[in-house]
């Protein structure tokens, strides 16, 4: 299968560069000024470090090119986006247009980046530890598959239904990336992974015991599926694994797929009704597993 990978030599996001230029005692800055921003050092600097971490991008070609084989596999029709490598100035790491996936190199150098520190204040480092080259397949797939394949529909209104929804999706980027890591998939690093498998009884019980499935308040339900450092209202000291809510829908759906054979995953994928899914599943986890 061929992909069409496409190479842009052009900082697209200019304007954010303006954070490591304020670092640099260069006088005045003209955020208008493309050309002082191309030619300055600090983008030569970050040109240099994309080239040193990605000098071919044969690695990530070839497990990009694994995956939407995959992708191929299960959805025959699924158009194939060309890829578009690209410095995006820390703008975005996977933009997805018509018929393209853009991948933002600068976002991907490894957590150790020396360009990271100065963006905490937009990117808090608990984002950016995941700003590394083994989480390119992982993040072009759910982007794919977030935003073109599978949207989320405006009735997921309760946090069950966004558990599940957002299990599916996890369920599906597994499928079509079976060699790629559970942690790499929901984006936990070691510890939060582990800490979730652990935690997985008390984490249900607590969402049971807190009457919380059903809720459908919005801001309390982003507690338990939004990219924060920890889940509230669970753990100790602040230790306990983010996003616990799509952790748990992933089980659940991994439960249901165990019990149902003969379904296929695009049959899961066009289920909507997250109550058959929970019945079905049967999920009643035990950290004794």
């Amino acid at each position: 299968m061929n992909i069409r990978f496409l190479t842009l030599t052009l900082l697209v996001g200019l304007i954010s560069m303006q954070t490591l230029f304020a670092q640099q005692k260069t006088g005045d800055f003209s955020v208008g000024n493309k050309e002082f921003l191309l030619n300055g050092k600090p983008f030569r600097d970050l040109q240099k470090e994309t080239a040193s971490v990605f000098p071919d991008f044969q690695s990530e070609k070839s497990k990009l090119t694994d995956a939407f084989k995959h992708v191929k596999y299960y959805y025959p029709n699924q158009p194939v986006p060309k890829l578009i490598t690209y410095i995006s100035g820390f703008q975005v790491q996977t933009p997805i247009g018509k018929d393209y996936i853009g991948i933002g190199l600068d976002m991907f150098l490894g957590k150790e980046s020396p360009f990271y520190p100065a963006l905490v204040e937009s990117v808090p480092r608990y984002i950016s530890r995941r700003f590394t080259p083994e989480n390119i397949t992982p993040r072009v797939i759910e982007v794919l598959a977030r935003e073109e394949m599978f949207p989320e529909s405006d009735e997921d209104q309760t946090l069950l239904a966004k558990m599940i929804y957002h299990g599916k999706i996890m369920y599906f980027m597994k499928q079509v990336q079976p060699e790629i890591a559970d942690s790499l998939i929901i984006g936990y690093s070691s510890p939060q992974i582990k800490w979730a498998q652990d935690y997985e009884s008390d984490t249900w019980a607590f969402f049971l015991g807190e009457d919380l499935l059903y809720n459908s308040d919005y801001f309390q339900i982003q507690k338990y599926i939004s990219e924060a450092p920890f889940t509230p209202g669970l753990g100790s000291n602040n230790d306990s694994a983010p996003k616990l809510g799509i952790y748990i829908g992933w089980q659940i759906v991994k439960s249901f797929m165990s019990k149902q054979s003969e379904l296929t995953l695009q049959e899961l994928m066009k289920e909507q009704d997250e109550q058959k899914i929970l019945r079905l599943s049967k999920y009643r986890p035990s950290n004794e597993d």
